[in-house]
């Protein structure tokens, strides 16, 4: 197998996995506060990656690496998960969802400034289209379920495409899983501490449904996932694997109506499709 079709392959189980981390989210903030689950589940997900670092011996990051992992902690590990607790406090994951397909035209223009990649100019014509679909999605909403929730979404995908896109670029050379792991231990200091401070004074009223979602957006959403995901970044491209993004929406929204049973719209399914059709023409011309 190519680098090229490694690279896919790995970007596309990446983005099943984050699939669930929004209707998971959702489930946990219902009962969890916001910094909170950001905080533990970064924790939970740092200690578990400084037994991986340890177990296999991995060498330290050199010091040139310390200012782009903080980037990569900065963008994926607290911002991300943070603006989007935020955010599902005022939408439905079904609503948010929709928003990710933002997410690879973000990716793929930090991956020009910070990766230093060269699509050619009809990539950016069918990625700046899917794109406009989201937009024109929220925009057609009349931004009246909450404009609040609406701009913490889009704060949430520029931080996570430069997240995203900086760690692609550091996993040519220091490793996937490496990356991520590196910048979950790095915050790991200030994770703790703030979730020792703002954590429940008792987890007995804590329901099954909420742990089982900080579950997996412990291990999945912020460990597993990232493991192919950068892989996937570093082998195939950041900013082609990064159009794979543009099929999260259709597996949120699935898990969104089925386990949570929120409304999903027919405007909802139209925008999504037409979406994904847009990852081929994009995929194409992406080198």
């Amino acid at each position: 197998m190519d680098r090229m079709a490694s690279g896919w392959i790995n970007g596309f189980i990446g983005v099943v996995i984050f699939s669930g981390s929004l209707p998971a989210t959702r489930v946990a903030v219902m009962q969890f506060d916001p910094v909170f689950l950001t905080v533990a589940r970064a924790a939970i997900a740092g200690f578990l990656a400084l037994g991986l670092l340890i177990a296999f011996r991995e060498k330290r990051p050199s010091r040139g690496d310390i200012l782009s992992l903080a980037v990569v902690a900065l963008g994926v590990v607290v911002g991300f998960p943070l603006l989007t607790a935020l955010a599902l406090q005022h939408v439905t994951s079904a609503h948010s969802i929709v928003f990710i397909g933002l997410l690879p035209l973000a990716t793929a223009i930090f991956g020009v400034i910070r990766g230093g990649e060269r699509p050619k100019p009809a990539f950016w014509v069918f990625s700046v289209l899917g794109s406009a679909l989201v937009a024109g999605f929220a925009l057609t909403q009349g931004l009246t379920a909450s404009p609040v929730g609406d701009l913490l979404m889009l704060a949430a995908v520029v931080v996570c495409g430069l997240g995203y896109a900086e760690g692609g670029r550091l996993s040519r050379t220091l490793g996937g899983w490496q990356v991520i792991s590196w910048a979950l231990v790095l915050s790991l200091p200030v994770t703790v501490a703030v979730a020792l401070f703002h954590r429940p004074e008792t987890f007995s009223g804590i329901e099954t449904p909420a742990l089982l979602g900080l579950a997996y957006v412990s291990l999945f959403s912020m460990l597993i996932g990232f493991i192919f995901w950068y892989r996937g970044l570093s082998q195939g491209g950041i900013a082609a694997v990064g159009q794979l993004q543009l099929l999260q929406p259709f597996f949120g929204l699935a898990l969104a109506a089925t386990l949570l049973h929120e409304p999903v719209t027919s405007a909802m399914l139209a925008v999504t499709a037409a979406v994904i059709l847009c990852v081929a023409g994009a995929r194409k011309f992406a080198r």
